[in-house]
């Protein structure tokens, strides 16, 4: 039997400099991993991070302090925050946090997925790790997909460009980028595999529920616009876990400052990942939300009234109409890359409409409403039309998945259809009058959607080409 030996320091976190190669295991200061339960326990990583900045800015959900833009060499924020498509942005992309940590995960994964049935020990035990493993490498797999390469389009998938799918525990591995088609075709695989065997209620929070794996299936199916899939994975998903967070008793109650929600405490989270680390809404200045998406809260929505600082002369241009994050992880936590009940219903919601069944689709956004919605009008009334309806659907999943990646995933997914692209428009800045206003555009078919492949990893696969017609300074 093979022994793995996990580093003490960082439990097994290895480094990955490109989805060329593997870096080695470092077996100083190690301890031997060597039963189906030991790997089991390797599934679980508190403090799972994926951060945003290589693209947060391309959302029409966020903003910058014009201080941050005006007089200040372009860098990839301000690139993306003007839509600045005449910058070739590779060679401003040398490493990416986001990138090289969704693979070190997946080689977690991968190293159970491959080792775990060499153990010695319980069977069922072995096919829990593993599956558990595997639909957290589906998840990584996605959320790079959706990075790095054009959204699902099921007319193009199969020649569109993707990333590489790693799938295997092999530290020589060399693989070729595969499709978009492709990389979809083992995420779904993947998940089908896994859910025979995970738990309802698993060991501890950091391991996937049945709960999570349904709304992850369902998630994957709307992307594909699989709809009738999507509607039935979300049901199943609910019948397990269909508990809304009350912001409205939770007013009442005095909020984040008189009452504290830590994660554990939170009965709609899914999965705990985090865009930075537990303490990521410390930093919660940095997640300033545009003028469009604070108009779009009002004045009586918990979601904003509860948790955002609209005041701050120091963080934020008075008169811009722009607020940010202003309430501790330890008081509140909000899932920004992990999955959620709610989201699950707004799955579920976007599956009505594009069904062209309109009132349940109103009813379940109504639901979720009735537990964020202070004051006014709480339910929503029933549109003509699928447009009108999904425009309900989309502006309740800009308002209550937030800050992450799910409205950038958003706009590339919609922009894929006609009837729902978007062209963006910005107009900076609001306060400052000294510089010329100006209206800067983002086309619903723009290369800036697709993130390109950091320079590093670039550097040291010939095999990765880039998704976009930007140039490679080598």
């Amino acid at each position: 039997m093979k022994q793995i030996y996990i580093t003490l320091l960082s439990f097994m976190m290895l480094t990955i400099s490109s989805c060329e190669d593997y870096t080695d295991i470092t077996p100083k200061g190690a301890l031997v991993i060597e039963t189906p339960e030991q790997f089991l326990e390797l599934v679980s990583l508190p403090g799972r991070g994926y951060p945003i900045n290589n693209f947060q800015y391309l959302s029409d959900d966020q903003w910058m302090r014009e201080a941050n833009v005006i007089g200040r060499t372009p860098n990839v924020d301000i690139i993306n925050f003007t839509f600045d498509e005449s910058v070739d942005r590779v060679s401003l992309l040398g490493t990416s946090s986001f990138y090289n940590q969704a693979y070190t995960y997946i080689n977690r994964w991968n190293t159970i997925i491959s080792l775990v049935d060499e153990s010695k020990g319980d069977e069922n035990t072995k096919r829990l790790a593993k599956a558990e493993a595997k639909i957290y490498r589906a998840y990584d797999h996605f959320l790079l997909v959706n990075t790095y390469a054009k959204g699902y389009d099921p007319q193009t998938a199969a020649t569109d460009g993707g990333i590489c799918i790693m799938d295997k525990f092999d530290l020589e591995a060399q693989p070729s980028k595969s499709t978009v088609a492709q990389v979809y075709d083992f995420i779904q695989k993947d998940i089908e595999d896994a859910l025979p065997f995970l738990q309802e209620k698993p060991m501890d929070v950091y391991h996937p529920s049945l709960a999570f794996a349904y709304a992850f299936k369902a998630k994957v199916h709307l992307f594909k616009r699989e709809i009738a899939k999507a509607k039935e994975a979300a049901e199943k998903s609910l019948s397990y876990n269909n508990q809304i967070f009350d912001m409205v008793a939770y007013n009442t109650q005095g909020g984040p400052t008189a009452l504290a929600v830590p994660a554990a405490n939170n009965v709609e989270v899914l999965s705990y990942m985090y865009m930075t680390g537990y303490n990521e809404m410390n930093f919660g200045q940095l997640y300033i939300i545009s003028p469009e998406l604070r108009t779009l809260f009002g004045t009586n929505d918990a979601r904003f009234n509860l948790f955002f600082n609209s005041t701050s002369t120091t963080n934020l241009d008075q008169g811009s109409n722009t607020a940010y994050w202003g309430t501790q992880y330890t008081r509140f936590f909000y899932p920004t890359v992990g999955m959620k009940t709610t989201e699950v219903y707004l799955i579920l919601a976007e599956c009505y409409a594009r069904e062209n069944q309109f009132n349940e689709a109103v009813s379940v956004l109504n639901t979720l409403r009735a537990k964020r919605i202070l004051s006014g009008t709480v339910n929503l009334a029933v549109p003509a039309t699928r447009k009108e309806t999904m425009e309900l659907v989309i502006n309740e999943r800009r308002k209550e998945l937030l800050l992450g990646f799910n409205r950038f995933f958003d706009l590339k997914r919609l922009n894929t259809e006609t009837e729902y692209a978007k062209t963006i428009t910005r107009v900076f800045p609001i306060v400052n009058k000294t510089v010329p206003q100006k209206t800067y555009t983002l086309q619903p078919n723009s290369r800036l959607y697709i993130i390109p492949f950091p320079l590093s990893v670039l550097q040291k696969n010939p095999k990765l080409t880039l998704n976009t017609d930007e140039k490679v300074p080598f």
